[in-house]
């Protein structure tokens, strides 16, 4: 698993914004009788974006791929699908779910699989903070900083996890929108014992915003 090649964050935005011509007309559901803004994944729709998240502005959306799991406890390389959302409501954050799904060798879906949702909470230093909360009874709490206008590294600060969760004591993420403007993004993690070692990986197109 090698890290993605990122390149110039001026190709990624311009390839980012002809790529949107097939996305830009669409957004997450809405309820029109919600009595306060509600997400927008959206940037020409809905609330603007809040001024302090503009260094995360190219993330907003929701973007769709495929990536691969692997680490030594397991059996793997296991292919997957994966929907992330980036959205906002007008307020100094930004909301993010990440959803997968197990893909067998001729793509076919098996089950689900992996769940996370939290906050990206981009601070006045340029510090980014990030709280992610894991259907498998993990919560990581990430500090990082953007590397460039169209990448950003995380690493965890705090792991905490429920009685019946797998040990995990750390984790970095590189995110980025590669040449093409994908975005695609690496994990090292350090569980059951290893070492922080690299264990997902995968490229996502944009399908909203």
């Amino acid at each position: 698993m090698t890290k993605p090649e990122f390149g110039s964050g001026d190709a990624a935005v311009r390839a980012a914004e002809q790529r949107a011509e097939s996305t830009r007309d669409r957004n997450l559901p809405q309820f029109d009788d919600l009595p306060v803004p509600g997400d927008t994944a959206n940037l020409r729709l809905g609330p603007n974006l809040n001024d302090a998240c503009l260094a995360l502005l190219p993330l907003v959306g929701v973007w769709r791929g495929e990536g691969q799991i692997v680490y030594p406890t397991i059996d793997g390389p296991f292919r997957f699908g994966q929907q992330i959302t980036f959205a906002h409501d007008g307020r100094p954050f930004l909301t993010y779910e990440a959803r997968s799904w197990l893909l067998d060798e001729h793509g076919k879906v098996i089950r689900p699989a992996a769940r996370e949702s939290g906050f990206w909470r981009p601070q006045a230093d340029d510090t980014i903070e990030v709280l992610l909360t894991h259907a498998t009874g993990v919560v990581e709490i990430y500090y990082g900083t953007p590397l460039s206008q169209t990448s950003w590294e995380l690493a965890t600060d705090i792991v905490m996890r429920t009685s019946t969760a797998k040990e995990v004591t750390a984790a970095k993420r590189l995110y980025g929108l590669v040449n093409n403007g994908d975005l695609a993004y690496v994990e090292e993690r350090a569980m059951v014992g290893e070492p922080l070692q690299p264990h997902v990986s995968a490229q996502l197109i944009r399908v909203v915003g």
